[in-house]
């Protein structure tokens, strides 16, 4: 058996081992050795298969808890925590009812009440947050909720075998109600930020097939596949679907039409991974100056392909629908507007408030960084249309801004093509000139 057919042989195994992931009910428990016994495969092939599963959104592996078959994620409901993520945020060891560690839940119930005027409030996909007060336990299985247990303290065997036949997770915390309940809410938060930014995976449609080349194919088959589709680029995939060349007209010109692909494509192309921002792709394309954009695993195999247009409409979506969820530039330019009196200038104004700190007492210099940026974007954006990425900062703290101080902050544009922009910005409080910064940025395509 030469080398390839022992690649074609492994390749086999691992899809094998991924539609058998694929099909074991949601809630049970997996693991190597397992899988191993089950498709007899090594040990080392159904850890690798585990892993790729686990990427793929089909399992989900936690500390104290194991592998487990789940749904797989979406982001449009990423608000929604289920039982398995609360465990691991809240570092619980799970007592009973695995088969419900993927199951979402909907309400936190904090138990600081008698008990029968705790059941008007629990209810089914509820989770049940209290010490060690069995009664409480039992009425959260009564209503079909989850229990986290504060404390560090265990619950009855009893009460784990019913958690066990209704698929009801018992979760076990060492932390307080109080910490439980604030590293809960901390965790939802984020997760709103998360939701604002929006990535490459939530645009890309994998059911759509992409025109593609094969290494063995010539210059020929190449000008008909463009006189076919209208397009000019086209990713070059190997025997096993990876990515290893882009094949463009500039790369066809003047060669003969027998040329095989694999002569002429521009090895090493650009690709990006599904879970990068749009913002980083629609950089990438611009600075490169592509029109098409391969997605691809972390094995550089292709899942899908974006288009230039595709992400400057997801950006002109982005910039008109903001989530909830404030950032710490959120927060930061919270107070700062543009003065639409300001005549021919561009000024925005505000005042230093302290949480603006820094450890002298006055405003930190990495939140007058943040505030002159943010008045250079806000001018791009509005004269240009455009998005920036910055190239190159150099900033001047003249004096220290007091606390409660109202400042300034005048960006002026130097030089703008349609890639590059320079501005000077000037920050200043009622005595003068306090920092200054000049900026260089690279411009996003029109949004």
């Amino acid at each position: 058996m030469g080398q390839s057919d022992k690649e074609v042989v492994a390749h086999t195994k691992h899809e094998r081992i991924i539609q058998y992931i694929d099909q074991l009910k949601v809630g049970t428990r997996l693991s190597v050795r397992t899988i191993a016994e089950e498709l007899e495969v090594s040990e080392g092939t159904a850890y690798k298969a585990i892993k790729e599963a686990e990427a793929l959104g089909l399992v989900s592996t936690k500390e104290r808890i194991g592998t487990v078959r789940i749904n797989r994620k979406k982001r449009d409901a990423v608000e929604r925590l289920t039982f398995a993520e609360v465990a691991d945020i809240v570092e619980g060891q799970l007592l009973g009812g695995a088969a419900g560690l993927n199951k979402t839940l909907h309400k936190f119930v904090i138990g600081a009440m008698e008990l029968e005027a705790m059941r008007r409030y629990i209810d089914a996909g509820s989770l049940l947050i209290v010490g060690n007060r069995e009664g409480a336990h039992g009425i959260a299985m009564e209503q079909e909720a989850g229990v986290l247990i504060t404390g560090g303290f265990g619950t009855s065997d009893e009460m784990k075998r019913i958690a066990d036949e209704r698929g009801l997770p018992v979760i076990s915390s060492k932390f307080d109600t109080y910490t439980v309940a604030s590293m809960i809410n901390r965790a939802m938060f984020d997760r709103l930020i998360k939701q604002k930014i929006m990535l490459v995976e939530d645009i890309v449609t994998y059911s759509r097939a992409v025109e593609t080349m094969r290494l063995s194919e010539t210059a020929g088959d190449f000008h008909r596949l463009v006189a076919r589709t209208s397009m000019s680029r086209f990713p070059v995939l190997d025997d096993r679907g990876r990515v290893v060349g882009m094949m463009t007209m500039k790369d066809a010109e003047g060669a003969d039409e027998s040329q095989t692909i694999d002569k002429l494509m521009t090895r090493h192309p650009i690709t990006a991974a599904p879970n990068i921002p749009i913002v980083s792709a629609a950089h990438t394309m611009t600075t490169e100056g592509i029109d098409l954009l391969p997605i691809v695993d972390k094995n550089r195999k292709l899942l899908a392909a974006i288009s230039r247009s595709e992400v400057l409409e997801a950006m002109r979506y982005t910039s008109k629908h903001q989530e909830s969820g404030e950032t710490f530039d959120d927060l930061i330019r919270a107070g700062f507007a543009k003065d639409e009196h300001g005549g021919e200038d561009w000024v925005y104004r505000g005042r230093i408030t302290p949480q603006m700190s820094g450890l002298m007492g006055t405003i930190s210099e990495g939140v007058l960084v943040t505030l002159m940026v943010q008045a250079a974007r806000g001018m791009i954006r509005e004269l240009g249309k455009r998005e920036l990425g910055i190239e190159s900062l150099t900033t001047y703290f003249i004096k220290p801004l007091q606390l409660e101080s109202d400042v300034s902050i005048v960006p002026q544009l130097l030089e703008m093509s349609r890639k590059i922009a320079k501005l000077e910005i000037e920050l200043q409080d009622a005595s003068g000139l306090a920092a200054k910064a000049m900026l260089t940025a690279q411009l996003i395509d029109p949004f």
